[in-house]
């Protein structure tokens, strides 16, 4: 099984909305790809409640992705987790490149980035819609690999 991992800042909204639409895709597409989903600063999420963002929840829900009733809370990236990862992706490289070469600068150039603004420059409807986007793009790449 491959694996991709996504980053983003709290591993709370983008990274997870991302994780769960990619294995719901995948899986509808029969693919040897499972995703993850890790922060690279859980630190400045202070204010997040619960496991999961409320945007994210909702709009996977809109797309009928279930997720289990046990949610898991925002884990932080580890230096296994860039080890075991086939695919790296962070969702924004103006926010997220910057702490790879603070947390992880080994790994700063061998990771992909987007550019999925977070809430407080990009509406939730437009980057989730984005990332959105970018999924189906990969994984019709992945799909014809």
């Amino acid at each position: 099984m491959n694996k991709i991992l996504f980053l983003c800042t709290g591993n709370y909204y983008r990274s997870r909305f991302a994780e769960n639409l990619f294995n719901w895709l995948a899986t509808k597409q029969g693919l040897d790809w499972e995703a993850d989903s890790r922060g690279l600063a859980l630190e400045q999420g202070v204010n997040n409640v619960g496991p999961i963002s409320r945007y994210a929840l909702e709009a996977l829900a809109v797309r009928l992705v279930d997720l289990p009733d046990d949610e898991r809370f925002p884990l932080p990236a580890t230096e296994l987790d860039f080890q075991s990862a086939t695919k790296i992706i962070a969702l924004d490289e103006f926010e997220h490149r910057p702490l790879m070469n603070e947390r992880f600068p080994q790994w700063v150039d061998a990771i992909e980035y987007w550019l999925v603004h977070d809430i407080d420059k990009t509406s939730a409807k437009v980057a989730l819609e984005q990332i959105e986007k970018n999924l189906l793009q990969l994984i019709e790449q992945l799909s014809q690999s």
